[in-house]
């Protein structure tokens, strides 16, 4: 019994210990779980994952300097990626309004080629800074004036010759002499050739919203207006004479000549389809019109059929001035159609294959 009596102290020692080291547990947690909690508190609301924004779009600086002296004439900022040469040159216009965006050229380096106003500036730009040099174009004017006035000029032209107008030829010489039907034929096509140029011009051509300096439409005007005075004077001359061979030369010719005004048409109106502009354009592909089988052989048959008919107008009227302005277009074409020949193979090699430029086989 004594024993026993004595083991319970111990015991109840033992109950009482496990009690206070668990209580002191329990108040330790609670302490760190409150000091948990506070820090908590104190870091403020729980923030979801920061969402990645785009940079804002990059701005350039565009530094124009004069491509003679290599002096600053202006600087051109905050102009945008997605900005073209057409905005910097509207922008330098604002900075300095005496020169016009047609007259600004601009090019990358000193001497190199002029960029075209469709050019993005974040295709050329190496860095935040772009440097350009500008020249003076001078006095521009639009294409479809240029080629309105070319062509206007002839047509107005040949006319007056025809009617023989008394300060040209003698009018009792014109008067005395009946005209031959190659003449009044000649007229008609001569006509007909420069109307539908002018048709084109204004409702199939996909004429460039660029422009050319002023001299390039007096030079142009002087080739074609001063060629048709010629031609048109030695035509309808009293003591013209007509060709060697009578009616039928003339009526192979001119039959010749109708044929390759009409391919010519029909070529021009299938280049001038969006899907053969601009810079996704594709090859032109014959369809079921005739006159467009000579995609089959040449890459440019425009030309082939402009030449055909001057050709066949040479051979109708026999006269020498009509020969050498043929001869001078056939070469100025020849060079614009292989150039672009070379183009063409460039971008379309697969479906150039055994094509001429302008004339099958040869050219």
């Amino acid at each position: 019994m004594f024993k026993r009596h004595k083991s319970l102290p111990s015991k109840r020692k033992r109950e009482i210990f496990s009690q206070g080291a668990t209580g002191s547990t329990l108040r330790n947690d609670l302490r760190n779980f409150h000091c948990l909690s506070q820090l908590v508190l104190s870091a403020g609301p729980v923030k979801s994952a920061p969402v990645s924004k785009h940079s804002k779009t990059a701005h350039f600086e565009i530094e124009i300097l004069d491509a003679q002296t290599r002096k600053q004439i202006c600087i051109v900022d905050k102009v945008m990626q997605t900005s073209t040469i057409h905005d910097v040159k509207q922008k330098f216009h604002k900075e300095c309004p005496q020169w016009y965006p047609s007259q600004v050229g601009l090019q990358l380096e000193q001497g190199g080629p002029f960029l075209k106003d469709y050019i993005a500036i974040q295709s050329i730009a190496a860095s935040s800074i772009v440097t350009l040099y500008f020249t003076d174009l001078g006095q521009q004017v639009s294409w479809t004036t240029v080629f309105l006035a070319e062509y206007t000029g002839p047509l107005l032209i040949y006319l007056l010759f025809y009617l023989r107008i008394p300060y040209i030829y003698d009018m009792k010489e014109s008067s005395r002499r009946l005209r031959h039907p190659v003449v009044h034929l000649a007229c008609l096509c001569h006509c007909i050739h420069y109307i539908r140029y002018l048709l084109e011009t204004l409702f199939v051509h996909k004429v460039s919203a660029g422009h050319t300096p002023l001299k390039n439409l007096i030079k142009g005007c002087a080739f074609y207006w001063g060629f048709t005075s010629w031609i048109a004077y030695y035509i309808n001359h009293p003591q013209y004479t007509p060709p060697s061979f009578g009616n039928r030369q003339v009526a192979v010719s001119a039959i010749n000549f109708l044929i390759c005004e009409a391919g010519n048409h029909f070529i021009n109106v299938i280049l001038a389809h969006p899907n053969h502009t601009g810079i996704n354009a594709c090859f032109p592909s014959p369809n079921y019109n005739p006159f467009t089988w000579m995609f089959f052989l040449v890459s440019c048959p425009n030309y082939t059929y402009e030449i055909g008919s001057w050709i066949s107008f040479t051979i109708m009227t026999q006269t020498l001035p009509v020969g050498i302005f043929t001869l001078l277009m056939s070469i100025q074409m020849s060079l614009w159609a292989q150039k672009k020949h070379k183009i063409y193979l460039k971008k379309f090699s697969s479906y150039m294959h055994r094509k001429s430029a302008m004339i099958p086989f040869i050219l």
